[in-house]
């Protein structure tokens, strides 16, 4: 691909755009559509011309926010019109979220009346709600049709149809009452009737539901598409894989920057002005930095304490470091354990007890090769070395078990488990560690 994609920016730079056209011919919508994105504003639409009306249709619905917007401001009407017929109802809803609101409005005004309210009801949900990712764009069966029947409908309805893997049996007032996959359609009796084949055990979603839970239903039962209902158990549509992945990259790329300390942000980090991104690191920069005035403090107490033994001051760094990394070890563990569904909130005193032992385990192994490392290479008074490897023992127990815990505290609370990550973490450890330790050193040094 990378020599294909040097091939054609050689090609698109030198006008050479029948031969560019031929190469363009035999490459996948999604290949291009990553070619497009790496290209200028001005080369993205001369390139993005040069497809062919059914293969541009293709790599519209691949591209990104930022090329489709160039996009739709230099093709022409009746192009533009043409992707969006192409285009399958749920990835219309996604652009037409994207656009700004007077563009929104001429689509609109465009569409038939049947359309356009469908277009208003699901441009109604809630963001990141199951009702904003549905499509309704898939196969309906009844009862009393015989396999063959519905065969012949599938072949019918389902060129124009997201999935035709999974169908979904309906009444009359379109509740739902089953489902059955096209593996069990084409084995089956040509006279079998859809009411004996299909499933009645159905893992279904109401339009409110969060996204995330959506995703967490997906991998739970290895589904392909899962039916969306409302409070009726009527059918609305369905949500199919390509849309979960899709949910489930954004959902982790936004707790990665929330354990970052960062404010979330969809767009990608080349198209991102910088202003935007200071704006989404300085508020959490600020918050940690009034935090530490703490440890200040902490450290301005003990004042009297590192004048009579400067050498406990050449510690803190080393103490404040490893009972942050011990903190962010446990907080990442956990919070990627909720994520995945394994860690709930019921968990948290298997998760203390667990914690507690792996981080005497941890602290005792440290403290044993710190204590030996002042001991024997930096001369230190008995007292100091003590002070440290005790303090060392109990930061790191300290931290397993606030790294641990303050994730499912937060989940307790409804808030993102992800914000309780690295950086708050090791600014609440490193207070501890602060106090742990000038309050042993008090006791060990000043009464030696």
């Amino acid at each position: 691909m990378e020599d294909t994609r040097k091939e054609i920016v050689t090609l698109l730079r030198q006008k050479k755009y029948r031969e560019l056209k031929t190469v363009l011919e035999d490459l996948f919508p999604v290949d291009i559509a990553e070619i497009l994105e790496e290209l200028t504003g001005e080369e993205c639409i001369i390139l993005f011309r040069l497809l062919y009306k059914e293969q541009a249709a293709e790599v519209f619905s691949y591209l990104g926010v930022q090329e489709r917007k160039q996009i739709v401001s230099a093709i022409s009407k009746d192009l533009l019109s043409y992707i969006l017929s192409e285009l399958y109802f749920d990835d219309k809803i996604d652009f037409l979220e994207e656009m700004p609101a007077n563009f929104v409005r001429g689509v609109l005004a465009a569409a038939s009346p049947e359309e356009r309210g469908q277009l208003n009801q699901f441009l109604n949900f809630p963001e990141n709600s199951a009702g904003s990712l549905m499509t309704i764009e898939y196969v309906d069966l009844k009862q009393q049709m015989t396999a063959r029947e519905a065969m012949a409908r599938i072949k019918r309805v389902g060129l124009d149809k997201e999935t035709i893997y999974t169908c979904y049996v309906v009444d009359n007032t379109q509740r739902l009452e089953g489902i059955l996959s096209l593996r069990q359609l084409v084995l089956a009796d040509e006279e079998q009737r859809i009411g004996d084949l299909m499933h009645t055990e159905i893992v279904s979603v109401e339009a409110h539901d969060d996204q995330e839970a959506v995703a967490e239903l997906f991998k739970k039962y290895d589904l392909i598409a899962i039916p969306v209902v409302d409070a009726e158990q009527r059918m609305i549509g369905i949500i199919t894989i390509d849309d979960i992945v899709d949910i489930i990259e954004k959902e982790n790329t936004e707790d990665f920057q929330k354990m970052a300390a960062m404010t979330p942000s969809e767009q990608p980090y080349l198209d991102t002005g910088v202003l935007r991104l200071a704006r989404g690191r300085i508020v959490w920069l600020l918050v940690l930095m009034i935090s530490a005035t703490f440890t200040g403090a902490i450290i301005t107490k003990y004042e009297a304490l590192l004048s009579s033994a400067v050498a406990l001051a050449a510690f803190i760094p080393m103490l404040m470091d490893s009972g942050g990394n011990a903190g962010s070890q446990s907080s990442t563990l956990i919070i990627r354990g909720m994520a995945l569904g394994e860690i709930g909130l019921r968990d948290w005193a298997r998760v203390l007890w667990k914690e507690l032992r792996v981080g005497l385990i941890a602290g005792i192994l440290l403290a044993l090769v710190n204590f030996a490392r002042m001991a024997l290479l930096g001369h230190n008074e008995l007292a100091v070395c003590m002070s440290v490897a005790v303090t060392l023992l109990l930061t790191v127990v300290v931290a397993k078990l606030v790294g641990g815990l303050l994730p499912i505290g937060a989940k307790a609370l409804r808030l993102d488990p992800a914000i309780m990550a690295g950086p708050l973490i090791t600014t609440i450890v490193d207070a501890f560690s602060l106090v742990i330790y000038f309050g042993i050193a008090s006791v060990l040094v000043l009464n030696k």
